[in-house]
């Protein structure tokens, strides 16, 4: 619907109003907006930069009551497997970024020969979606990843451990997330079970990688805008647990400034060699001698989540400045350290009441909800404590997750 108004300053002039796009999604005068797939918590968190920023953000939600769509005035509903939808949606954006990996490329493709700008861009994006085809790129560009194969069946999987030794790692090249997809298999006969009994979705294979013996995992993010700026974040620690990802360390402790250096290193090319555009985390092993990367995800990152307090700019108002091709901000971190914790969801439903007790204990704790449903395991949350002393931060934030996820009661 498109109308007329008076100038707001009483000179007369008629301004114009696009009432579908300049009203439902808010943004300043002239400003673009940046349309996001997927309306979890990470386009969530993308909600208070884009504000800062004066962008508009639209989000594609599956449902109304996704974490996202509770906070942002413009949410679209459908299906991210829905080429109209994603069409409808992309309608009027002068960006579309992404909240997971999951959109068919083939969709994206559409999408970018229609004009609409994809960042990152499905060339890059599938080496996010596809864990074999990451493996063959990271391996042509020299960057070092643990030994794998594509196995079909149980021969293979018999001749790849002969090389490697068991256990080894089995997953599944896609749909694979926190855990999901990726088993441990001491011996042939599971893997013969894996290979008969699970499974795959459409377009996926069987990768079997190495078990790799590591001191501690890391985790190594970089921002890329399309004319190829880049900055890289300090080199985090991350600690799993079940396959999610539970605390998050920055900078990692312990680590030699060679070894930042050569994971940041490692990040900055892949993000180069691929052509990503936005935020890149690098996920990385470190074995002691040597770092090898496991995976990749082309989007703002559990591991960041840190940064919001921690650093002079989030990785998410990073990630919406690379995909607008505006310049990077700063990823210098603000205090000596910063500690993540996760609140996971247990059987301890009321959220909303421990914030009583942790921020009377703990006013410098900074608390940021999903507003999703509690489900055992599910990321419901997290908290975020900076300071100088790693052992005190991990203490006080720890606490707090723990009352949120009813481990401990006071």
């Amino acid at each position: 619907m498109n109308g007329t108004t008076g100038s707001p300053d009483g000179s007369g002039t008629t301004m114009h109003l696009n009432v579908e796009e300049d009203l439902v999604t808010p943004r300043g005068p002239g400003f673009p907006i940046v349309g996001v797939v997927g309306a979890g918590q990470l386009a969530r968190m993308m909600a208070q930069p884009a504000i800062a920023l004066g962008v508009g953000l639209r989000v594609l939600a599956g449902a109304p009551w996704e974490s996202a769509a509770q906070v942002i005035h413009d949410v679209r509903l459908g299906r991210h497997d829905d080429l109209a939808a994603l069409t409808e949606f992309s309608r009027g954006c002068d960006v579309v970024t992404f909240d997971h990996e999951h959109v068919p490329p083939e969709y994206l493709r559409v999408l970018q020969a229609s004009g609409v700008e994809v960042r990152p861009g499905p060339e890059a994006l599938v080496h996010a979606q596809d864990k074999i085809l990451m493996r063959r790129a990271l391996a042509e560009a020299g960057v070092p990843c643990p030994r794998w194969a594509e196995v079909t069946t149980r021969a293979e999987a018999e001749e790849f451990a002969a090389r490697v030794g068991w256990p080894i790692i089995m997953k599944t090249s896609r749909g694979g997330y926190d855990g999901k997809g990726v088993w441990r298999v001491p011996d042939a006969d599971e893997a013969a079970r894996l290979l008969q009994q699970v499974t795959l979705t459409p377009g996926a294979a069987w990768l079997a990688e190495e078990l790799i013996d590591f001191t501690q995992e890391l985790a190594a993010q970089v921002a890329r805008s399309p004319h190829g700026q880049a900055v890289a974040y300090p080199v985090v620690r991350t600690t799993q647990s079940d396959g999610v990802c539970a605390e998050v360390v920055a900078p990692a402790p312990g680590l030699t400034e060679a070894r930042a250096a050569e994971a940041a290193r490692i990040a900055l090319e892949i993000a180069g060699s691929l052509g990503v555009v936005g935020m890149l985390a690098v996920e990385l092993f470190d074995t002691g001698d040597r770092l090898l990367v496991n995976e990749l995800a082309m989007r703002p990152h559990n591991s960041g989540h840190w940064s919001i307090e921690g650093a002079d700019t989030s990785q998410f108002e990073n990630h919406l400045r690379a995909v607008l091709d505006l310049p990077l901000g700063s990823p210098s971190p603000r205090a000596p350290a910063a500690v993540m914790i996760n609140i996971l969801g247990s059987t301890h439903p009321d959220l909303y009441r421990a914030y009583l007790h942790v921020m009377a204990r703990d006013p410098g704790i900074k608390v940021h909800l999903y507003g999703k449903e509690v489900r055992p395991g599910r990321k419901v949350g997290h908290v975020t404590a900076i300071g100088e002393d790693v052992d005190a931060l991990l203490e006080r934030a720890r606490h707090a997750a723990d009352f949120f996820m009813g481990v401990i009661d006071g």
